[in-house]
């Protein structure tokens, strides 16, 4: 048997997605800006995608600008922002468990005179919003916050974030890295206050290489992508009409019975987490364990569907994620982004896991196809690994 829970990574893509990259790619492979008539039934995928996210999000499709994904989109959301508002300030707030695709393009924000101030959060992933609110001043111009942590499945109150933001200072540019979040919960931008959003079409079966930033209209963003003024010159070079077809198709199908895809997650993932708590030397981190007022279900779904990261005693992570691989079992030691770079997870270090923990923490994803034989046969794995591989550890 195999158990694919690695879906934070990434997911398979629908049938019905790769029959449309198919169709893109063989029949319909026009380029979109030509004039004749296959580049207008190019040009139509495009439409139709932007089409149906801009319903999905409750947002216009002049709003959309398709990129090659989570990792574009954000470096076009700060970057962009950053560079298109300097003369109104050059700081600049984020939190200290970010994606490294937040993280980085930061840092060379800061080599070119940005000031960067990375805000703390707690043991759950909730942001300390009055350290954020403190940070605020004149020069201000963005503040950079995920909806939902890659790693822990920590779910931030970005409504309150943006209301209390907006309060303070109006004018300050607020980014949200939903790339964990869209497929899992219902957001509407506009409603929560959300001025740029980074989205990824992995992340719920669409294609590799798609994704897409929502801009707010009127919001000050200078392209990072020059050429041909390809998306009203947000975003120049021809588009990748096969990934943004597939992509289109992807947010029409995981918003489709989107509260039963979600409970049977959270049945997942309630399921997994009693199945860990049984076994000697485990800890689930981030579920508010520490809120002995509610029920476990009720922690579970204070954060997302699909994650659990769970931490165990004695044994790397990377250890044991291979022995697991061995039995047919996949799973990740954090984010996918970093494994070609492995290191002590800034997540796990800001959320405070205890630092005999930090190299020995595992991270389980699901998705809408996941089935509870894959939960059960990964604790199997689990129970049967290890003892066995903790008393090779003392040895």
């Amino acid at each position: 048997m195999e158990a694919y829970l690695d879906n934070a990574a990434t997911t398979r893509a629908s049938e019905s997605v790769r029959a449309i990259v198919t169709e893109a790619l063989g029949t319909n492979y026009g380029n979109p800006s030509s004039m004749h008539r296959k580049g207008m039934e190019a040009e139509k995928y495009i439409k139709d995608a932007k089409d149906i996210i801009a319903k999905t999000l409750k947002v216009e499709p002049k709003e959309i600008v398709f990129t090659s994904g989570g990792t574009e989109s954000n470096n076009m959301a700060l970057v962009g922002t950053a560079l298109a508002n300097r003369r109104a300030g050059n700081h600049i707030i984020t939190t200290r468990f970010e994606h490294a695709s937040v993280y980085n393009p930061l840092l060379m924000l800061e080599e070119f005179g940005f000031r960067i101030s990375f805000i703390d959060v707690d043991d759950n992933g909730q942001v300390d919003l009055d350290q954020l609110l403190s940070q605020i001043c004149d020069e201000t111009i963005l503040v950079s916050v995920m909806y939902v942590n890659n790693e822990v499945g920590a779910i931030l109150d970005i409504a309150g974030i943006s209301r209390a933001i907006k309060a303070k200072k109006p004018n300050v540019i607020f980014h949200v890295d939903a790339i964990q979040a869209f497929g899992k919960l219902k957001i509407f931008p506009k409603r929560e206050g959300i001025d740029l959003m980074s989205v990824s079409g992995h992340k719920f079966h669409g294609p590799k290489g798609s994704g897409f930033l929502y801009i707010k209209d009127k919001t000050k963003v200078k392209p990072i992508i020059y050429g041909g003024g390809q998306q009203k010159d947000m975003r120049s070079g021809t588009e990748n009409v096969p990934a943004i077809a597939g992509l289109g198709v992807a947010v029409r199908e995981i918003y489709e019975d989107h509260e039963v895809k979600v409970k049977k997650m959270y049945e997942l993932k309630e399921h997994l987490i009693k199945g860990l708590q049984e076994i000697e030397g485990v800890t689930v981190n981030a579920i508010f364990a520490d809120q002995t007022n509610l029920s476990l279900e009720e922690a579970i779904h204070k954060t997302a569907p699909h994650v659990v990261s769970a931490s165990f005693a004695g044994i790397r992570s990377e250890v044991l994620l291979h022995a697991l691989e061995d039995k047919g079992v996949y799973v990740s030691s954090g984010s996918a982004c970093s494994s070609n770079h492995p290191a002590i997870s800034g997540t796990l270090t800001a959320i405070h896991v205890k630092p005999e923990l930090l190299d020995s923490t595992i991270r389980f994803s699901f998705c809408v196809n996941t089935t509870i034989e894959e939960i059960d046969y990964a604790l199997a794995a689990l129970k049967e690994l290890l003892p066995v591989l903790r008393k090779y550890s003392r040895k």
